[in-house]
C-alpha cells in the first residue's frame, strides 16, 4: 500500500511523454478490453481504517492478489477531493496497471472525463455509475447497489426488538439513523430501514441527522448520544468512518448500534469485545465479494464493460450480518421473521422503496 505522495512521485518519474499521451487519448480503437488483468491499482479516495466501505474493498483486493493470482497495489488518495482527479491520471499514465478500481458517487464524474482518455484501461467503479450516454466510456464497469433492501431487513428487526422485551431497548423506544452526508446513496439506506421498521409498526418514530462528514467520529457520536437521550434503543449508522463513534456511544450508553458495509462487530470483537456486543448486526454491503466477482468476470473475459449493474439481496452482494453477537441479541423468531422478508423481497413479493 502506498499513499498519494509517493504514488505521484514514482507515477511522475515514469510518466509517458507527450506525445506518447497523445496517441493514448487518440487511439482509434482500443486493444481487447476483455483480457484477464494483470496488474491492478485500488485507488482510495480516502484512507483506509473506517472498518467499513473502503476496508471492505480493500479486502476484495487482498483476495483479488491470493485467489486470482493478481498483482495488486492500494492507493490511499486521502481527504483532499481536489487531489484526487490528477493522481488518477497519474496511475493510469504511468503504464503500470491495465485495471483501475475506485468506487463512490464522488469519482463518477472524474472517471466520465479520464476514462476515455485511456481507451486501453478498464475502470471497475463500484457504488457509482457514470453516464454512458454522455461519455465514451466503453472501458467501465458501474457497479450499484440495492442497500435499500438490507437496511428495510434492518428496519424489520429494528422494530422487532423493540417489542421483543430486550434489555436496554425499551417498547415503544424511538429508532435512530446517523447518516454521513445527504445524498442519494446514503438516503437510500435511510428510506429503506425507515420503510422496514415502519412495516411492522407504522407508528414507530425514526430519528434522523446528517453529521455531513464521513470522516468525524466524534460528531457520530455526539448526534448519537442526543438520539439515545431522546430514548432510541437502537441507533442505525451509515456514516463510513463518523459511524465508529455512533458505535461508540452505544456501548457507553448501553444502548445498541447497527453496523454498515462490514460484519462491523467481527471488526470490533478483537480490540473492543464489550463495544461488538452492542452492535446488534450490519447492513453488509459486500464490496470485497463484489471487486472478487468482477475480476474473476474479467479473468473469464465475460465482464460486462461498458454497463452498470446493480446488485442486491438477490446477487448476495447485500445482506445483514448474522453472527454469534446478533444471535446473543435477536431471539430466533425474529430472526425467522427477517428471513421470510427476505424472501419476500428476492422474490419480488415486497417492493422496497429507494432513494433513487
Amino acid at each position: 500500500m502506498i499513499r498519494l505522495g509517493a504514488a505521484l512521485r514514482r507515477a511522475r518519474t515514469i510518466a509517458l511523454s507527450a506525445g506518447m499521451v497523445l496517441a493514448a487519448m487518440t487511439v482509434g480503437h482500443a486493444e481487447d478490453l476483455n483480457r484477464p488483468a494483470q496488474n491492478i491499482v485500488y485507488f482510495v479516495n480516502g484512507t483506509l481504517g473506517d472498518k467499513s466501505f473502503f476496508d471492505s474493498a480493500e479486502r476484495g483486493i487482498q483476495r483479488v492478489k491470493k485467489e486470482l493470482s493478481v498483482s495488486t497495489q492500494t492507493v490511499e488518495g486521502g481527504v483532499d477531493p481536489t487531489r484526487w482527479e490528477s493522481a488518477i491520471i497519474d496511475l493510469a499514465e504511468g503504464g503500470d496497471y491495465d485495471t483501475i478500481v475506485l468506487g463512490t458517487y464522488t469519482m463518477v464524474p472524474m472517471v466520465e472525463k479520464i476514462a476515455p482518455q485511456f481507451p486501453d484501461i478498464r475502470f471497475i467503479l463500484f457504488d457509482g455509475a457514470v453516464d454512458y450516454s454522455k461519455c465514451k466510456c466503453g472501458n467501465v464497469y458501474s457497479i450499484l447497489f440495492r442497500q435499500n433492501e438490507g437496511a428495510y431487513l434492518a428496519g424489520v428487526l429494528s422494530a422487532r426488538l423493540t417489542q421483543a422485551g430486550i434489555a436496554d431497548i425499551a417498547a415503544g423506544s424511538p429508532l435512530g439513523t446517523v447518516g454521513a452526508m445527504q445524498i442519494p446513496v446514503i438516503d437510500d439506506f435511510l428510506v429503506g430501514y425507515e420503510a422496514g421498521a415502519k412495516s411492522v409498526l407504522p407508528d414507530v418514530k425514526v430519528l434522523k441527522q446528517y453529521a455531513n462528514s464521513f470522516s468525524d467520529p466524534a460528531t457520530g457520536k455526539e448526534i448519537a448520544k442526543a438520539q439515545f437521550a431522546q430514548g432510541a434503543g437502537i441507533v442505525f449508522q451509515v456514516a463510513g468512518a463518523t459511524g465508529q463513534g455512533v458505535i461508540e456511544a452505544a456501548a457507553e450508553a448501553g444502548r445498541y448500534a447497527i453496523g454498515v458495509d462490514s460484519d462491523q462487530a467481527l471488526i470490533y470483537e478483537t480490540s473492543r469485545l464489550d463495544t461488538a456486543k452492542r452492535i446488534v448486526t450490519s447492513v453488509m454491503k459486500n464490496v470485497d465479494n463484489t471487486v472478487v466477482r468482477s475480476v474473476a468476470l474479467m479473468k473469464e473475459g465475460k465482464l460486462p464493460l461498458g454497463t452498470a449493474e446493480s446488485l442486491g439481496l438477490k446477487e448476495g452482494a447485500i445482506g445483514l450480518a448474522d453472527n454469534k453477537f446478533t444471535q446473543a441479541i435477536v431471539p430466533p423468531a425474529v430472526m425467522g421473521e427477517v428471513d421470510k422478508v427476505k424472501a419476500d423481497i428476492i422474490a419480488g413479493k415486497v417492493k422496497v422503496p429507494t432513494a433513487f
